[in-house]
Formats: structure tokens, sequence, C-alpha cells
């Protein structure tokens, strides 16, 4: 097994130095061109001051640029955190807090929003800001350094004394609490799906891979080092294409792309909007999902327009790091009703459905579905008791860890899981892992709110599961709907903004005082039944 994740673009530069290794609008970057200019980064990188295992923040688009300027982190020994440029200033300097990141590295894409952190003071002192391209330029910063600017470095890798338990990466998610969680991912649990899923789906040097989850989602990082791993093409997915069905239909066809992984919602988008033809996009071999449930109908959609493609369920919360259990569909779903199974573990993992007390459920039983293995994060950065929370003891060996998914589920015929949803108040939409209570922080937070309920209702749309809210104001206070999702955006993104605001005298309280909010979701959910 390759010692470190940078070490797979070392080993391809070695094998296939020719080969192309990212092809993006700004063209197309081979292998020796990508170990060239990555090693010459991270020791422009360790000059700036950057030391084994300092956090390094990497705001920017999806690029070409910026997927190197990860490897080059990692070469230089640091454990980078990806940040969408596209996100509010407000939750990036609370990213920024949490991480104390010896750099911020930033693209084009992200110039206004450091200005906006320089300006209100929030990016931290002593940090050093670096560019990744030669195209950033800020009002009120000068970069430090440039990764452009690596000419007179020597190309030479180098030496490291980082294992494989150190960590890769911090990857922050929704928090219940208003603020993001850091999920530590370590080199290990990365190379152990990513050595795992290759030998599964027969990766090879001639696969060109599509690059569609964002650098802060953690589907990305196996696009990333699978094709690293494999000497393949990664084709990063421009971002102005993410809703655009006809023009990823088109990416796919234009660059004869053999591997297509994104969350289900996406391929719910290109069957609604009927883009995808027969026998359509002939050099796909393999189509992947994961992130939340796809609809049976639009899988038979998709397997009737592709009987050439192989299409394959992976699921698996960041925690377990990228996805942990498999299911292979070889057959069209006979009705559109019948369940898709997430499957058995991938190698190396184990999926538990436990009850109550921890004690393992026959066959058919629904319950609390538990992961253990070489996926399992060492923990929430520098948040020890929510860790102590969800990575409990296994109950066979004290001495291991199992994780508490959140999610329900049952062990089928076969010995194949089905996944039957959230036990809490965690949803997925659009793919997004999300806690509602994050969007309660930020529509409380708005003036003239009195309290709030956000509950997730499925729907039939690409989004996979709606984010409403009910809300009641105080006394004399006057606010629409477009004036809450104004407010709100300045602390969410777009993805967890509500799509329908509902105004009430009141919120249902439960016996205790407390909202009651599944009260508010099943009276939304049959206010929709009757509409419809």
């Amino acid at each position: 097994m390759t010692d470190n994740l940078q070490h797979y673009v070392t080993r391809a530069a070695h094998k296939y130095p020719e080969r192309v290794a990212l092809h993006d609008v700004s063209g197309r970057t081979t292998y020796a061109d990508l170990e060239s200019w990555t090693n010459r980064a991270a020791r422009l990188l360790r000059e700036t001051g950057i030391a084994e295992g300092d956090r390094v923040c990497v705001v920017g688009a999806k690029s070409s640029a910026t997927i190197a300027s990860l490897v080059s982190v990692l070469k230089a020994g640091g454990i980078y955190v990806p940040i969408d440029s596209a996100s509010p200033a407000a939750r990036v300097a609370r990213i920024l807090d949490a991480a104390e990141p010896g750099a911020v590295l930033v693209d084009a894409s992200a110039t206004s929003l450091v200005d906006a952190l320089i300006a209100e003071d929030r990016l931290g002192t002593g940090v050093r800001i670096g560019a990744v391209d030669a195209h950033t330029t800020g009002e009120r910063f000068g970069t430090a350094f440039s990764l452009t600017a690596t000419a007179g470095f020597d190309d030479r890798e180098l030496a490291g004394t980082r294992g494989g338990d150190a960590l890769a990466h911090l990857l922050f998610t929704s928090g219940s609490t208003g603020a993001p969680k850091g999920v530590g991912i370590t080199h290990r649990n990365v190379l152990a799906f990513v050595e795992w899923a290759t030998s599964y789906f027969g990766t090879s040097p001639d696969d060109r891979i599509s690059g569609h989850p964002p650098l802060h989602f953690d589907l990305s990082t196996f696009d990333i080092y699978a094709t690293f791993a494999a000497g393949a093409e990664l084709h990063p997915v421009p971002a102005s294409l993410g809703l655009d069905p006809r023009g990823l239909a088109r990416f796919i066809r234009d660059r004869a792309l053999t591997q297509w992984f994104s969350v289900p919602s996406v391929l719910t988008l290109l069957a609604k909007f009927d883009v995808v033809g027969e026998d359509d996009f002939p050099a796909l071999k393999r189509l992947l999902w994961c992130g939340e449930v796809l609809p049976t109908p639009v899988l038979r959609h998709w397997m009737c327009r592709l009987p050439h493609a192989r299409f394959t369920n992976l699921y698996g919360p960041t925690e377990a790091t990228i996805a942990s259990s498999v299911h292979t569909v070889v057959e069209v779903p006979e009705t559109e009703t019948e369940p898709i199974p997430i499957g058995v573990a991938c190698d190396g993992e184990e999926l538990l459905v436990l009850d109550e007390q921890l004690r393992p459920l026959p066959p058919g039983e629904i319950g609390d579905l538990y992961i253990g293995g070489v996926g399992l994060s060492p923990g929430y950065w520098r948040d020890p008791d929510r860790t102590a929370e969800v990575f409990v003891p296994d109950p066979r060996d004290p001495r291991e860890r199992i994780y508490r998914t959140g999610d329900l589920a049952r062990v089928g015929p076969g010995g194949l899981v089905d996944f039957l949803g959230r036990a809490d108040s965690q949803i997925k939409s659009r793919g997004y892992r999300i806690e509602l209570g994050e969007i309660e922080t930020a529509v409380n937070a708005v003036p003239g709110v009195k309290e709030c309920a956000v509950v997730g209702i499925p729907t039939d749309g690409f989004e996979g599961t709606a984010i409403w809210c009910s809300l009641a104001l105080v006394d004399g206070a006057e606010l629409t709907g477009a004036e809450l999702r104004t407010a709100v955006r300045e602390l969410l993104p777009g993805y967890m903004i509500p799509a329908r605001w509902e105004f009430v005298t009141a919120l249902p309280k439960n016996v205790n005082g407390k909202i009651d909010r599944r009260s508010v979701r099943e009276r939304l959910i049959d206010t929709t039944r009757e509409a419809g």
C-alpha cells in the first residue's frame, strides 16, 4: 500500500509521466508536471513557515490548480481544510477560528470573500495568505506568497515523518449547535477505501473520471485519490454546470467519461429533464452514487437508457470516510417501489444493526446502524465530548470503537442491509448532510423572530428532501419569506436555505415545553398531501 496519499501522485508520475492527470477548463496537466509543481509548491509552503501538522485552509473553486494545492499541502506535511469559496463569510470565519490555520490559500473566486474577512478582522492574526493561481488579487491584501512562483524551488520530493495515522484533512460538516464541526480524516482512512475501491471497480490508467462533488464534500476525496492511484484522468466538473442538466450531459459526452460519481439528486435532475438518450454516453462504464437515497424510478430510467453501464450504490457518513457499504444493481428493478439496499460492508468495514443496548438484531428487525472498521475517523477536531457521544466502545471488544450513524436500518434477504432513514434531526438534501439545528440557529438570529422549527419534508423533486421553516414572530414584527431568505443567506450556504417559510402565531409544544418538531413536520406533510 502507498505510504501516504500524496505518494499516489509520485508513483503515477514515475509510471505514467506523460499521461494526463487533470483536465479542466484551463487545459491538461500531466502526472510529470503535477509531481514537479506540487513538490516545488510544498517547498515554498515550508519556506513560508508551514510545519508538519499545521492546518492550511484552501478556499477556492474546484479546479486543477486547487486540487494540486491540496496535494502540495500534504507534501509539505500539512493538513488541508477545503472550504467552498461560495460560502458566507460568517461560516468561513467560524471554520477558520476552529482550524487555526498557519496559512490560507485562495484562488480568484475567493478574493472578495477574503477581502470581507480581513475587513471584519475575522481572518486571524499571523495567518499567511497565498494564491493558488495567477489571477488572484484583493483590494485589502497583497498575497504574501503565490504557489505559481515556484520556479526557483527544487522539484524533488520532500522527506516527511508523518505516518499513515496522521490527519490528511479536516472536513467541516453541518453542526447542530450552529457551528460547523470538523471531522478529522487520516491518510490511512482514505488509503484503505481507495485500495478497496480501485480493485472493486477495476479502475485503470485508461479511465476518465468525473469530479462532480465540491472539494469540501468527502465524496470528492474518492474522485481525486482513486484517479491518482490508478494513473487515470480526473475531469473536475465546473460548478456552473451543477444544476444545468443539459450541460452536465454534454460534459459526460464531450469528455467521454468512463466513470460518473455524484449524489443522487444530480441523477434525478438529469432524468427529470430527459437529457439522457438511449445508449447514450457510450464510453461510460460505471455510474456510482452516494449521499442519499436514489429513487427507484430514477434508477430504472438510467438503467434502461444505459444498459452498457454498471450501477453501484455506495453508503457512508463522512465520519467513516467516503463510504462503508456497496451494492451493485445487476438487473433493472421490477417495480418503481422496489427499495435499493445499501448492500454489504466494503472490505475492512463492518455494518452493525443494533438495539438500544447495542445488541445485534436479527434479520428483518429495524435498529440503529453502526459502523466499524478501517474507515473510522479519529473523531471531531478538538471536541472530545462530541467524539465520545458517537464513537462508542464496541460491545464485543471495548478496545475497539464503532460509530453511531444516527440512521435506521435492517438486515434484509441475503444479508443485504436496507437504509430506512434518519433517527434524528439530520437530513440529506441535494446530497449534503445538514443539521437542521444549524439552520434554526441562523433563523433565530434574525431580528423579529420569536421561535422557529426547521424540518425536512420528503419530495419527488431532485433535492430529495426539502427544507421548510415554521416560525413565529415577536409582537409587532413584520418579516416576509424573501426578507428572511436574504438575512439567513448571510450565515448559511445556499443549499441550507429553507425552500418554504410558514408564519404561525405559536409553535406546538410537548409536555416538557419544548417545540414539538415532529408535530410541525407531520402537519406540513399533511398540508402538502392535501394541496397535491
